[in-house]
């Protein structure tokens, strides 16, 4: 027989998991004034999308947020059809195709049929907490779909969602700003990086741009160029080296082909052309062509890489219903390089400085989404009080 979890004192088992005992679980139902639903204008009236009312469907809705506004409707628009404008602040959930996206509405909009508009009872709950929580609460959201050919969660399931609730309205909205506080850090570090990102392509195009007293050679002069084995996914293992196909990393072999990292170069499939840089002593499949320079004393192997990694492959194409790269074109494909070596090194050191910098930045970004999926866990079933 198994024995029952201990369960701390100051808490208390619900439908919800267990939440501190002066916190209550209602059902979304009994926190709601009003559902709305939204629908699509007729497509063959064009006066209808000629407005500048902003009007939605559950695709426009990326990392929670409204992040783009596709197509605008007009009041007649709204007036002769399904489509509801739901009014700045108010919470959009997605309840068909795509269900458990949502959003806080950061302006007047009007929405399609895939969403449900939530007007919360202002006195009981703060709209951001709900929010929140349905974030946190996504494989739930998930499992509430129902239907065949377009699935969704009804109204009638989706007023039965129960909610655990602090005691006073003003916790709720301590955890709501405390989680809005480390999206705020996770987008702030997030345009970071586009914006690193951005100056590093510049970058490229200007240092690797050819210049006067470079030297254009064929790519089959500066590198051995050779497709390795291809070993099939049945012969994978758990742990080992990594294995490079045709989409980089694709799984993991007890054996490794290569001892040292390796430029790679996509010869097979939609991503031809696509070039790689792999680790150390890994396994490289058939699937991707090896530009291999280290027996090349002439070449500095970064610099190499970061060359191919910006060149148009499309002439060495060849191939329709299933594209692909031979040897041929790609060994006489010209490459311009600086003479000298210690040029080509300058070049490779600041564009590898710039890539440390964006690892970096992307480990703390990482660092970040785990502390705010930690906060989730500990604030919204209450094992860390902010009131």
């Amino acid at each position: 027989m198994v024995e029952a979890m201990e369960i701390k004192a100051g808490f208390k088992q619900t439908e919800v998991g267990v939440i501190p005992s002066d916190w209550e679980v209602k059902k979304l139902a009994d926190l709601v004034d009003k559902f709305v639903n939204g629908g699509t204008p007729s497509t063959q009236i064009t006066e209808y999308w000629n407005g500048n009312i902003p009007w939605i469907t559950g695709a426009d809705i990326l990392n929670q947020k409204v992040a783009v506004i596709r197509r605008y409707i007009s009041k007649e628009a709204v007036k002769n059809s399904s489509t509801n404008i739901i009014e700045k602040g108010n919470l959009l959930l997605v309840s068909r195709t795509g269900v458990g996206k949502i959003a806080i509405t950061p302006f007047d909009i009007a929405i399609s049929q895939d969403f449900t508009g939530i007007y919360v009872k202002s006195s009981e709950l703060d709209t951001v907490y709900l929010f929140r929580y349905f974030d946190f609460a996504q494989k739930e959201l998930k499992t509430q779909n129902q239907g065949t050919s377009i699935q969704g969660i009804t109204r009638e399931t989706l007023s039965s969602i129960k909610i655990p609730l602090p005691p006073t309205k003003a916790e709720q909205t301590a955890i709501a700003t405390a989680l809005n506080d480390a999206d705020a850090l996770i987008t702030q570090l997030e345009k970071l990086i586009a914006k690193k990102r951005d100056i590093k392509q510049g970058a490229m195009q200007e240092l690797l741009k050819p210049k006067e007293g470079w030297e254009v050679k064929q790519m089959g002069k500066i590198a051995e160029l050779y497709q390795p084995v291809t070993i099939s996914q049945e012969h994978f293992t758990e742990d080992g080296y990594l294995v490079y196909g045709a989409n980089g990393i694709v799984g993991r072999y007890s054996k490794y082909n290569h001892e040292h990292w390796q430029t790679t170069i996509t010869c097979r499939g939609s991503t031809c052309g696509t070039v790689n840089r792999t680790v150390d002593k890994c396994w490289i499949t058939g699937n991707a062509m090896v530009a291999n320079v280290d027996k090349n004393e002439s070449v500095d192997k970064m610099f190499f890489y970061f060359m191919l990694s910006r060149q148009d492959y499309a002439n060495c194409i060849t191939g329709s219903g299933q594209p692909q790269i031979v040897r041929k074109p790609l060994s006489e494909f010209e490459l311009s390089f600086p003479r000298e070596k210690s040029e080509q090194t300058r070049i490779a050191q600041i564009l590898s400085d710039m890539d440390t910098e964006i690892e970096a930045l992307e480990n703390k970004l990482e660092k970040h989404k785990m502390i705010k999926q930690g906060m989730m866990q500990n604030l919204l079933t209450g094992k860390i009080r902010l009131i």
